[in-house]
């Protein structure tokens, strides 16, 4: 099998300091959800690991963030292709739970969700957050410029870009990783 893991916010969708906080708020960043099915048509195995500290802070509630990612996940599949699982964090940063990157924890239900070791598959993220979880559970970090990723970029120390691929956005990651440059 094989694995890609996605962060959602400023990766998939556009971010906003002020949160995403529904499904007419969420807004899918060009480009994103064809990568993401071309993925899944490639044979990858799409997991999104997401911190969602608006549900900590009472943005919104889990109905409303599944309502987002059903509509994240709809729009991929009329583009024929699949997400396969949607891994939240609704713990708020000083909650001190495992789940909330940079820890492993989602990074560890999605190895016994889909019986795999996450070590070796690509995480593309946005944030130092997303790239030290990255490291931490032995995936390949990939940096996007789009969402937080410009900023990441400019206040991360080469140490901590150490083996960081980057890129523009998911559909050039995707572009690169498949091989294939399909113009816009």
């Amino acid at each position: 099998m094989k694995l890609i893991i996605l962060d959602r916010d400023g990766v998939i969708n556009e971010d906003s300091d002020e949160y995403v906080k529904s499904a007419e708020e969420w807004l899918a960043i060009p480009g994103s959800i064809d990568a993401i099915a071309r993925l899944s048509k490639a044979g990858y195995t799409v997991a999104v690991a997401t911190n969602q500290s608006g549900i900590s802070r009472g943005y919104f509630d889990e109905f409303e963030l599944a309502a987002m990612h059903d509509k994240m996940c709809a729009l991929v599949e009329e583009q024929g292709g699949e997400i396969s699982g949607v891994f939240f964090c609704p713990h708020g940063p000083d909650e001190d739970c495992e789940c909330r990157k940079p820890k492993t924890g989602l990074l560890e239900q999605i190895e016994c969700e889909f019986g795999i070791s996450v070590s070796g598959a690509p995480f593309v993220g946005d944030s130092g957050k997303d790239l030290l979880c990255a490291k931490l559970a032995g995936c390949i970090p990939v940096l996007v410029r789009t969402g937080k990723g410009e900023g990441t970029l400019a206040e991360s120390t080469p140490n901590e870009l150490d083996g960081v691929q980057v890129f523009g956005n998911l559909k050039d990651y995707v572009d690169s990783l498949l091989g294939t440059t399909i113009a816009s």
